[in-house]
């Protein structure tokens, strides 16, 4: 991959976190489905493991957000923005969440489960290992 092909023209596949607020989510028919509005990140492991995602209001009312795993979400150099497999309907029927609440691993699980992918929080399998913590 020239340098020129990577996000947002930089010469490395790095980003800050303040690019990517802001950057559009697009379905696999290329249809706008959101905006990645923050980043949630685990603090022990440094590693970004959900995309808040807002999409409705208008002017700021009544938006909400909604976190999207990151491993759902890719980067489409052509759309200049991310991509996923979700739609609207799935994101809006996902299970709330709150990141600055108490997060366990039932929080955890049931998000992850939803979007059927692998738990951030061991590596290596989906399980009840994850200690509650205070974002």
């Amino acid at each position: 991959m020239a340098a020129s092909d990577t996000p947002m023209g930089s010469p490395r596949a790095l980003i800050s976190s303040d690019r990517v607020q802001g950057t559009e989510v697009y379905g696999t028919a290329g249809e706008h489905i959101g905006t990645i509005e923050n980043l949630v990140i685990d603090k022990v492991s440094g590693r970004v493991v959900y995309a808040m995602m807002s999409f409705g209001g208008f002017l700021g009312l009544g938006k909400r957000l909604y976190p999207i795993p990151w491993e759902k979400l890719s980067y489409d150099i052509d759309e200049g923005g991310y991509s996923t497999d979700l739609t609207e309907e799935q994101v809006k029927n996902a299970p709330d969440y709150s990141p600055d609440a108490t997060v366990d691993s039932d929080v955890d699980q049931r998000l992850y489960d939803y979007y059927d992918v692998r738990g951030f929080w061991d590596g290596s399998e989906v399980g009840p290992n994850r200690r509650k913590t205070r974002l």
